[in-house]
C-alpha cells in the first residue's frame, strides 16, 4: 500500500468569480494531507484532466444545468485516475477509473459517491487513456448523442458542425460520415481546416477567419443545412442560420465565443428562419444520456479499431498549469481535445 503520510494533495480552488477571462488571480493554489478512504471508499491519484469550454460556466453563480462550483471549492473537472487504495470490493488497486476529480492531485471518494455512481472502471485495451477522455469520454458522449438523438440524421444530409477541430467537433463530423452524410466543418485557420478534410475526411472545412462565411457556405452547402451542430454560438450561428434546408434541426451544444463576455450572452439574430423552414433548434446535456453511455462507448470504440474514426489530443503536462492552459480553449489555441496530463500512470 502506498505510504500515505508521504503524499500531498495540491488543489486549485476557485478564488473569485472571474468577469470575462479568468485570470490567475481567480484561483488559489492549497494543499491538503492524504488520508486512507472512509470504508467503502478509494483513494484516487489524478493521471489527467479534460479541459472543457463547459468550465467557464461552471464558475457563474446562478441557474445552469448544474450547480455552480462555490467560492474556495476545488475546480470541477472530469478525468482520469488510478486507484492507490481500496475499501470497496468493486475495486481494486491500481483499477484505471474516470469521473470529476477536480484539478487535485488526489481525489478521495466516499461511500456514498461509489454508490451513486461518481467513479467508474475503464478499460485502456478498448482505448488510450487521451480517448477515454474524447472519443469515448463526455465530447465523444456529447457528439454521439446530440447528432444521433437530436440531430437524427439521415443518409445524403448535409450536416455542419462548428468548432470542427475541437474534442466534440471532430466526433460529430467523422460519425455523421459513417452515418452517410455529407459533412462541413467550421473551424479557425488553414491547418486546422486541412486536418479535418484530409485526415478526419470531412467533405469540405470552412476557415471562418478567411473571409466570407456566408458565401462559403452558400458554395458549401448548396441545397441548405439540414443538420447543424453548433458548438460556437455569435455571428457563426447567426450565418448558418441564414442556410438552414426545410425541416433543420439544429444542436445547441455550447457558445464557446458567449463564454467569456462581460455584457449580455448575445442571442440569434436569424432566429426567424426557423419559423420559415419548419425548423427547431433543440439544446444537449450530456448528462441526460449517461444510462446509454455503454452503447455509444461500444459502437465508437469499434470505429476507432477499425479506423473510420479518428482522435487527436492536445495535450499540457503540469498541475500548476491549469490557469493558463484552460484559457487556450477560449483563444482557440487547442488544436484537437485538450488535457491537462496531472502524473505519470
Amino acid at each position: 500500500m502506498e505510504n500515505l503520510s508521504t503524499l500531498v494533495n495540491h488543489q486549485i480552488r476557485l478564488a473569485a468569480r472571474p468577469n470575462g477571462l479568468p485570470t490567475r488571480d481567480d484561483w488559489s493554489f492549497t494543499t491538503a494531507p492524504v488520508s486512507e478512504p472512509e470504508e467503502g471508499g478509494i483513494l484516487v491519484k489524478t493521471l489527467s484532466l479534460s479541459l472543457d469550454p463547459a468550465m467557464r460556466g461552471w464558475m457563474n453563480e446562478g441557474k445552469s444545468y448544474i450547480a455552480p462550483v462555490e467560492i474556495g471549492e476545488v475546480m470541477r473537472a472530469g478525468g482520469i485516475g488510478v486507484v492507490l487504495v481500496s475499501k470497496n470490493s468493486s475495486f481494486n488497486v491500481g483499477d484505471h477509473v474516470t469521473g470529476a476529480p477536480g484539478v487535485q492531485h488526489y481525489w478521495p471518494v466516499g461511500d456514498k459517491q461509489v454508490a451513486r455512481g461518481d467513479v467508474s472502471k475503464i478499460d485502456l485495451r478498448v482505448g488510450t487513456i487521451e480517448q477515454w477522455l474524447n472519443v469515448l469520454g463526455m465530447p465523444g458522449m456529447t457528439g454521439y448523442f446530440g447528432l444521433m438523438d437530436v440531430g437524427q440524421p439521415k443518409a445524403g444530409e448535409t450536416v455542419v458542425v462548428s468548432g470542427a477541430a475541437g474534442a466534440v467537433g471532430q466526433t460529430v463530423g467523422q460519425l455523421a460520415k459513417i452515418k452517410g452524410c455529407r459533412t462541413v466543418g467550421i473551424a479557425g485557420g488553414a491547418e486546422k481546416c486541412a486536418w479535418v478534410v484530409n485526415e478526419l475526411g470531412f467533405d469540405a472545412c470552412i476557415d471562418y477567419k478567411a473571409g466570407d462565411l456566408k458565401a462559403a457556405l452558400k458554395q458549401q452547402c448548396p441545397k441548405g443545412v439540414d443538420i447543424y451542430f453548433d458548438n460556437v454560438g455569435g455571428d457563426i450561428l447567426d450565418a448558418v442560420l441564414t442556410r438552414i434546408a426545410r425541416g433543420a434541426r439544429i444542436i445547441i451544444c455550447g457558445a464557446i465565443s458567449q463564454y467569456n463576455n462581460t455584457g449580455a450572452v448575445k442571442g440569434p439574430a436569424n432566429y426567424l428562419s426557423l419559423l420559415v423552414n419548419r425548423a427547431r433548434m433543440e439544446g444537449i446535456v450530456v448528462f441526460d444520456y449517461a444510462p446509454r453511455f455503454h452503447i455509444a462507448i461500444a459502437e465508437m470504440a469499434g470505429y476507432l479499431k477499425d479506423g473510420r474514426m479518428k482522435s487527436r489530443e492536445d495535450i499540457a503536462v503540469g498541475l500548476e498549469h491549469f490557469p493558463e492552459t484552460l484559457l487556450r480553449l477560449f483563444r482557440g489555441e487547442n488544436f484537437g481535445k485538450l488535457i491537462l496530463q496531472v502524473a505519470k500512470d
